[in-house]
Formats: C-alpha cells, sequence, structure tokens
C-alpha cells in the first residue's frame, strides 16, 4: 500500500496545451512595456534631448541660471567649462551640466 502516491497523480493526466494559456500573459507584458515606455521612457529621453541640445547652445553673451540658484551671463565658451560673470568683478568657472537653464536676456538687469 503506498501513502504518498495516490492513483489519480500517478497515472498523470495529458492535457493539450491550450495558445490561450501563453498569449494572455504575452498581451499582459506587452501592454504593461507600452504603458511603461509612453508614460515613462519616452518623456525621460525627450527632456534628455532637450537638455543636450540647451547645454550644446549655450554662447558667450547668455545669461543662466546654474542649479546651485547662481544667475550669471556667460562669458567664456569652453568644451566643459563655462565662465560666468554674477556680478560685475566676480567671475567663477560653472561645469557646463551644473547649467539648469537659460534665460532671456535682460533678466539680470530687470532684477
Amino acid at each position: 500500500m503506498n501513502f504518498f502516491i495516490t492513483d489519480a497523480w500517478a497515472e498523470g493526466s495529458k492535457q493539450a496545451v491550450n495558445s490561450a494559456d501563453f498569449l494572455l500573459p504575452m498581451i499582459v507584458f506587452a501592454t504593461f512595456f507600452l504603458i511603461y515606455y509612453f508614460f515613462i521612457i519616452r518623456p525621460r529621453l525627450k527632456r534628455q534631448k532637450e537638455r543636450l541640445t540647451m547645454l550644446g547652445t549655450v554662447k558667450k553673451g547668455d545669461e543662466i541660471i546654474t542649479y546651485g540658484g547662481l544667475l550669471g551671463k556667460v562669458l567664456e565658451v569652453g568644451d566643459n567649462f563655462l565662465q560666468v560673470e554674477l556680478a560685475e568683478g566676480i567671475q567663477v568657472k560653472v561645469e557646463r551640466n551644473g547649467v539648469s537653464r537659460v534665460v532671456p536676456k535682460g533678466t539680470m538687469k530687470n532684477l
């Protein structure tokens, strides 16, 4: 007498593989991936592209705001650094990646 395996389990049942059993999880996975792509990945890539374009177009005379909150006018543009004038006679070097945004010209005069 075998207590561990019942007769029903020992025989095993042969079930036909239903294509819906495989297809439904794939559809759910694809749907979640599309939602993730259109709501998270795509907007992030768009913002990153806009930021790289903005950093590449910074030129002498532009007024910028750094991530530290400093407002200044660009005096020199290098490969990795910018020479920025914060006030008359006060100049600092700022890493190009430290630029938060370019503001319209005349912003420093309006303050």
